[in-house]
């Protein structure tokens, strides 16, 4: 199991860093876990990942399920063995992907029938079998099988799926305690945009008593302003002594103002998708390289930057690449704005250990982080 405890506290707003133990390591908090939904981040090896400073990484345990199947995994070692990765996994359950992507689906008290989006079978899943799913492909953290809803939900809409999401919360839990194994268990507070049920969540979750708390349901189409509401009432719900986590969150303006607001851990997809589509990170926002004032650009994507691309290539090389459609662009793309966003939370951590917040939050607003 995981070993979290806060290091830092900032006095002007919830801010903290913290570490957290796992497999030995120690992975200083804030963190930000790129994504590999098939065990794998889209075209980065494993100790290219290291290069950029990765820790933990999270993995998507209903298409692992799909493909290659939870018993190939386990039968080749678990999920580290698997694919070459020796740091932190973290598997979300897939609750979110079985409801989006599914043709098919239906929720009942025991669990979630459906249809793969890949070859139409039919499956059914108990938030039981999740767990021994996640047990079996062998990650760190694993989530709990949940039931989102959609911004602009009903009310009675987002009570019912709160409710399902407890119960199969304590499930579970009860499931995850018999098999006694080295993973950790974190619980997930649904509510949608609305306060009492979040509140409710969270007490019902609390009382469950889990290792870890993450905040689902939001960065899904909502007013930035609106999440950082739920997150204003959310995060002082939650345990202090213990991490908590914002799913899905990856955009750096997002993750400032979630880490004022006391969130440790953060995953999010935007990083590597926006690298295949031409778009990095920069200080002040980001550079659309496909752009032809780049033609001819022999300064790298960023200035000062240490990353591999940076330090070797210029804006008109990777442009060209992309224009090419050659594979190395997305690599060299990718590698840069996880670069950029792992060295933006590093220094939002010693930001808050020096006590220079207000600082960095303003050198990030003018544009200069």
């Amino acid at each position: 199991m995981i070993d979290f405890h806060v290091k830092k506290r900032y006095g002007g707003c919830k801010a903290r860093t913290g570490i957290l133990r796992i497999r030995g390591r120690e992975i200083p908090t804030p963190v930000f876990m790129p994504v590999g939904t098939y065990a794998a981040v889209k075209t980065l090896s494993p100790e290219e990942l290291k290069e950029v400073g990765a820790e933990i990484i999270l993995s998507n345990a209903y298409h692992l399920y799909l493909r290659p199947g939870e018993k190939t995994i386990r039968s080749l070692g678990g999920i580290h063995s698997f694919t070459g990765w020796d740091r932190g996994y973290l598997t979300d359950s897939g609750g979110y992907q079985i409801l989006s992507l599914s043709t098919f689906h239906e929720i009942t008290g025991k669990g979630l029938r459906f249809r793969s989006h890949i070859d139409g079978s039919e499956h059914f899943l108990t938030p039981e079998d999740v767990v021994r799913i996640e047990e079996d492909i062998g990650a760190d953290i694993i989530m709990p099988l949940d039931i989102p809803t959609a911004i602009g939900s009903q009310y009675a809409a987002a009570k019912t799926a709160c409710a399902t999401t407890v119960d199969w919360a304590r499930r579970s839990k009860e499931r995850w305690e018999r098999e006694k194994k080295s993973s950790t268990l974190f619980g997930i507070v649904q509510g949608n945009i609305y306060r009492d049920l979040r509140e409710k969540c969270a007490a019902q979750l609390m009382d469950i008593d889990f290792p870890g708390y993450a905040v689902g349901g939001l960065s899904v189409g909502e007013e930035k302003e609106t999440m950082y509401e739920v997150l204003d009432f959310t995060t002082c719900l939650l345990p202090d002594d213990k991490p908590r986590y914002l799913m899905g969150v990856g955009a750096p303006d997002d993750i400032l103002e979630a880490v004022i607001r006391g969130i440790d851990m953060f995953d999010s997809v935007l990083p590597t998708r926006n690298a295949r589509n031409a778009t990095v990170f920069v200080p002040g926002g980001k550079l659309l390289l496909r752009k032809a004032e780049h033609r001819e650009e022999e300064r790298p994507i960023q200035e000062g930057c240490g990353c591999y691309t940076c330090t070797h290539f210029s804006r008109a090389y990777v442009r060209h690449l992309f224009k090419t459609r050659e594979i190395l662009a997305y690599r060299l793309a990718t590698i840069h704005n996880l670069h950029y966003l792992i060295e933006f939370v590093s220094g939002l951590r010693a930001a808050i250990e020096g006590g220079r917040i207000e600082e960095f939050v303003e050198l990030f607003r003018s544009g200069e982080l």
